[in-house]
Formats: C-alpha cells, sequence, structure tokens
C-alpha cells in the first residue's frame, strides 16, 4: 500500500483483539514490530515501494497470543487501542503495544491479501 504525503489515505483494514499473556510481572504480545518515521524504509521487506514509514509486524511467536487472535507477519498496524499508528516512531509504537495497565490490545491491520481479496470481488483482478 503506497501514499502521497499530505494526501487522504484508503485501506482495507482488519479489526484483531490481542489478549495479552501474563507471565510473572510480563505481559506477552507474541510479535515483534518494525518501521517508523524515525526508521530508514528502504530497510523494511514488506514496503512495496521501499518509502513506507509504517509499522509492520516482522516476527510472530507460534502459538502466541498473536497467532492465535490471526496477526500475521507482514500486517501495516493502522491502529492500537484507537491510537493512529501511521506517523509513529518505532518506540512511541512500542510503548502503545505495552502498556502494563493494557490486558487487551485492540489492533486495526491492513494486509495485502485483504486488498487484494477485495479488489477480485469487485471485478478488478491483479496484473499477473
Amino acid at each position: 500500500m503506497s501514499f502521497v504525503p499530505g494526501q487522504p489515505v484508503t485501506a482495507i483494514v482488519q479489526r484483531i483483539e490481542i489478549q495479552k499473556l501474563r507471565q510473572g510481572e510480563n505481559l506477552i504480545l507474541g510479535f515483534s514490530i518494525g518501521g517508523g518515521i524515525d526508521q530508514d524504509p528502504g530497510q523494511n521487506p514488506f514496503s512495496e515501494d521501499k518509502s513506507d514509514k509504517g509499522i509492520y509486524v516482522t516476527r510472530i511467536t507460534p502459538g502466541g497470543p498473536a497467532e492465535v487472535a490471526g496477526l500475521k507477519m507482514g500486517d501495516k498496524i493502522m491502529q492500537v487501542n484507537g491510537w493512529d499508528m501511521t506517523m509513529v516512531t518505532h518506540d512511541q509504537a512500542r510503548k502503545k503495544l505495552t502498556k502494563r495497565k493494557e490486558d487487551v490490545v485492540r489492533l486495526l491491520i491492513t494486509r495485502k491479501s485483504l486488498e487484494e481479496t477485495v479488489k477480485q470481488s469487485m471485478g478488478c483482478h491483479p496484473k499477473q
């Protein structure tokens, strides 16, 4: 999904709710993130045009809370508990995801397969 800075973004999104796993003092989500406005977008393996500074899921723990909830590697996180994640630093994103007072994280994500499914249902087929 590419966009032009300053222009509205249209995205096909999915809601995912992750129940954090409590391990002693820690609350585990079961995934890692990459990206952010302070990171080099050229290093992001999920950015199609290598200019997207969004927050992406870079790793999923097998059997962990994120996998059980349906999160997938490469998902772009658009919101966390209602907070916009499209223009945040990596550290700001990490802090929003790991708040100790929250046992549940509600994500709004987009993924390439969601966009392709909608395009196919509308009669627009991706180029081979």
